[in-house]
């Protein structure tokens, strides 16, 4: 159940027992997720400002283990109705249009911030992590079913599970299904990147039926690094179940998962420079030249190669300093560099030479041309023509 309650002896007593829990992580600060501490300690301080009517409380921070001394300024109105106005609040995990929903969800919010601030330390895989979250945080939001789906080679894969197909003691996924990128809710999901909320899946001809046909369904994308890596995903057998605090929960959640996820990325991947796969990624660029499809893009790479998005995403980002966009967008350029330098092709319009490079319009050709060189495709031509 969710909490509708602004003031109780009941959230008095669960507030002061979870900063007193906090105490003893705030002296051993290094283990902790700074900025999930931040906002644990913002949300709370914020309620009990709420409910003790104290007309200015303030908190300041400072530690060894941060690059600066942090101020968290909570003289933001006297209420949690205005935690919009609290600058520390701003580009957080928090996800945007808040403020209801952690009054409405403070018990269910506070256990996965409080869980995530002091646990994963000791989980480096995906996988561990996607199950600790299962075990830890999904399971005490009083739902039905969920699923967590990792992304690999364009399928997305059930890595964990609660209620009916979840063996948390084997972490094993009882009866795993597979589902294509855009095929179902879940797929579409993934392959958009916009979570979906389905009041009544009889009405939705995208639903696929798992261990059990339910009648609602809420799935919300994981991003890490700008790709879509995986699914949160839940059923239920009521009609018109999910409301915006479970969307407000699971988007903590997503947001959440995409910052451990990250930390496992930075420990885990030693990229050099002779990179097999990069060298792999290269040769279908230069050699195979598969850049000219219009329609590429870094999952259809990463599949050619056997290998995750993200993974891709990384090797691209170490060794290239940039992302896959701007990578892919450099052989294109170079291709209509070297065509517009060559006789043959004088002939043909600069946005043709574009097109053919593989760029989709005129506008994503201009910009990424100029980009790259600083001048645009016209000015190029020009120069080219000049010093012939």
């Amino acid at each position: 159940m969710f909490c509708n309650e602004s003031a109780s002896s009941r959230g008095l007593i669960k507030l002061v027992l979870t900063i007193e829990k906090l105490k003893l992580n705030y002296q051993s600060f290094v283990v902790m997720e700074f900025q999930v501490f931040l906002i644990i300690i913002s949300i709370l301080f914020l309620m009990v400002k709420s409910l003790s009517r104290v007309p200015e409380l303030q908190l300041s921070y400072s530690s060894k283990f941060a690059p600066s001394i942090l101020k968290i300024d909570l003289s933001c109105k006297g209420s949690i109705d205005y935690f919009d106005d609290c600058p520390s609040m701003k580009n957080t995990i928090i996800p945007k249009g808040y403020k209801k929903q952690i009054k409405e969800t403070l018990p269910e919010t506070l256990t996965i911030l409080s869980y995530f601030a002091t646990s994963l330390f000791n989980k480096n895989s995906i996988e561990s992590v996607f199950w600790d979250i299962v075990e830890n945080c999904i399971s005490h939001l009083g739902l039905e079913d969920c699923v967590i789906y990792y992304v690999e080679n364009d399928k997305l894969i059930q890595k964990a599970a609660f209620g009916n197909k979840g063996n948390g003691a084997e972490q094993k996924v009882l009866s795993p299904i597979t589902i294509n990128m855009g095929e179902g809710i879940v797929g579409a999901v993934a392959q958009k990147g916009v979570y979906q909320i389905v009041n009544d899946t009889s009405m939705d001809n995208r639903y696929i039926v798992d261990d059990a046909l339910r009648k609602s369904e809420l799935a919300v994308p994981i991003v890490v690094n700008k790709v879509v890596i995986g699914v949160l995903d839940s059923e239920s057998s009521i009609p018109n179940f999910y409301t915006k605090n479970h969307l407000f929960l699971f988007q903590l959640l997503a947001n959440l998962i995409e910052k451990k996820i990250q930390k496992i990325y930075e420990k885990g991947i030693k990229i050099k420079h002779d990179n097999i796969y990069f060298e792999q990624a290269t040769e279908l660029m230069e050699k195979s030249k598969i850049y000219r499809d219009s329609k590429l893009s870094l999952n259809c790479v990463a599949s050619k190669l056997n290998i995750s998005a993200n993974y891709l995403s990384q090797i691209i980002n170490k060794l290239q300093g940039c992302n896959f966009s701007d990578f892919l967008n450099a052989y294109r350029v170079k291709d209509v560099k070297r065509k517009i330098k060559n006789h043959h092709f004088s002939q043909y319009t600069i946005l043709s030479i574009g097109l053919e490079a593989g760029f989709n319009s005129k506008s994503a050709f201009y910009n990424a041309f100029k980009k790259h060189t600083g001048v645009s495709p016209s000015q190029y031509r020009a120069k080219v023509i000049k010093k012939s």
